[in-house]
């Protein structure tokens, strides 16, 4: 009672925590999983008994965002607090310049940091890099993930550090960042075969998924074998994380430990880009790739909800509510950097941030936020959208659509444009997009296969 009373006190007067008090956090992060591939998040199909569970111990989120519509953008937002659109070099090739990262703030914390899985956040990889003591750890044979899953190595070296570190007087950061559900999905038949009595009845699913299979079939493959394949490849990363959090209550990390799990956007589509001569095998995995992104319009690369609505479960006991649902509070990994820092008695001196502190909310307030949330990739000519309140609006030109507006809080799945119905909410939110897109950088630096794209035209 006296910890958690000190705790509160430091959360709320800026005063630094002992180490004893400052929570350690493991964050979770999938790739190009779908909002609706878990079971506890309503897919008919899917077997996550360990992602289930952590929801039940904590707060499942139903309105959490990420900052972009790709791998390298969304985790750049999560680790400045700055929407990637700010950024003018591309950020995979030239990493973060001089914004300040949450890990290095952690690191002058006292946490010992530690990095695992994808990376795609800059060219740099060595130990140090954005304050990560540890990036990726001992280097090791991979060939067991035809057994035990392609992300097992990443739980590997992510349990290492944790029992290398578990007996320190200081508090631990790890960001461990899986490759599943990215493409290629190819488990081994040892997992699609825990679902061979999965049958897809489409009536379960919605438009985009009704399109992904039947763009399935156009592949010449079948949406029951590719429905298992993929379901095999969660559950393999489910099974993965189950055994990391295994760990974390071996070492008695569990009542101090916060443990977040999302996806960095939405479920890619089935589709290939190589051209014409593609191998078999990624023609085999291309058919795979059916990712849910529930009741949600679109995915990977889309600005819609189910491009960059994503699943968000919180687990610390004793102080974010367990068996909880929060359906009401939108948050967003734009607001990872100053929440975390409010969470853990860290010095933020991060300037300008996009994000908001939304530790309340993560502790169960609900309350809706301040700022409102953009999305645009790093192009002057770009399409933006933006969210504010429970309204959609997508700044778009294109003739197939133009712009678009929509009330989340009675048409979640974006089916019911209302320009015409609002135009004074589209004045209102083409202004704040304008505002925004003024602060923005004039020009923007092609990213290396872009530019490698242009060479041989």
């Amino acid at each position: 009672m006296v910890r958690n009373i000190i705790f509160i006190l430091a959360c709320c007067c800026g005063v630094t925590l002992f180490a004893a008090d400052k929570p350690n956090i493991i964050f979770l992060f999938a790739d190009d999983l779908g909002y609706g591939d878990l079971s506890c998040y309503g897919h008919p199909y899917a077997k996550t008994p360990a992602l289930d569970k952590l929801a039940k111990e904590g707060t499942r989120f139903t309105q959490a965002y990420v900052t972009g519509v790709t791998c390298c953008p969304s985790r750049t937002g999560m680790m400045t607090g700055k929407f990637p659109a700010t950024f003018a070099k591309y950020m995979s090739d030239h990493g973060f310049g001089d914004r300040v990262t949450i890990t290095e703030l952690l690191k002058k914390n006292g946490y010992s940091t530690g990095h695992f899985g994808k990376w795609h956040i800059g060219p740099k990889t060595e130990n140090g890099t954005y304050g990560i003591d540890v990036i990726n750890g001992n280097k090791r044979d991979t060939k067991d993930r035809a057994t035990r899953g392609r992300d097992a190595y990443v739980i590997d070296t992510a349990i290492e550090f944790l029992e290398a570190n578990a007996k320190k007087d200081k508090p631990i950061y790890m960001n461990v960042w899986g490759h599943i559900s990215h493409f290629p999905v190819s488990p081994p038949k040892a997992f699609s075969d825990r679902f061979k009595e999965v049958v897809v009845d489409e009536s379960k699913f919605n438009d985009t998924m009704r399109d992904k299979f039947q763009h399935c079939r156009e592949f010449k493959g079948d949406i029951d074998e590719g429905m298992r394949n993929y379901l095999g490849d969660v559950w393999s990363m489910d099974s993965g994380i189950g055994r990391l959090l295994k760990k974390v209550d071996e070492l008695g990390l569990r009542k101090n430990t916060i443990v977040v799990f999302s996806s960095d956007h939405g479920p890619a589509p089935v589709k290939l880009g190589g051209g014409r001569n593609e191998a078999p095998s990624r023609i085999d995995a291309a058919r795979n790739m059916l990712g849910s992104p529930g009741i949600y319009r679109g995915g990977k690369h889309t600005q819609f909800e189910g491009g960059v609505r994503v699943p968000f479960i919180i687990r610390w006991p004793g102080h974010v509510p367990a068996g909880r649902v929060n359906s009401t509070s939108v948050i967003s990994f734009i607001d990872w950097l100053p929440t975390v820092c409010e969470l853990t008695g860290t010095k933020n001196t991060a300037p300008n941030l996009d994000g908001e502190d939304v530790s309340d909310i993560w502790l169960g307030a609900k309350r809706t936020r301040t700022k409102p949330l953009f999305w645009r990739v790093g192009n002057v000519n770009a399409r933006p959208a933006v969210r504010v309140g429970d309204w959609k609006y997508y700044q778009y030109n294109n003739k197939e659509t133009g712009p678009m507006l929509y009330d989340l809080a009675k048409d979640p799945g974006e089916k019911r444009n209302l320009v015409k119905e609002k135009p004074q909410v589209v004045r209102r939110l083409a202004g704040r997009i304008n505002d925004w897109i003024a602060t923005l950088p004039k020009e923007y630096t092609k990213p290396n296969k872009q530019k490698k794209r242009d060479k041989k035209k």
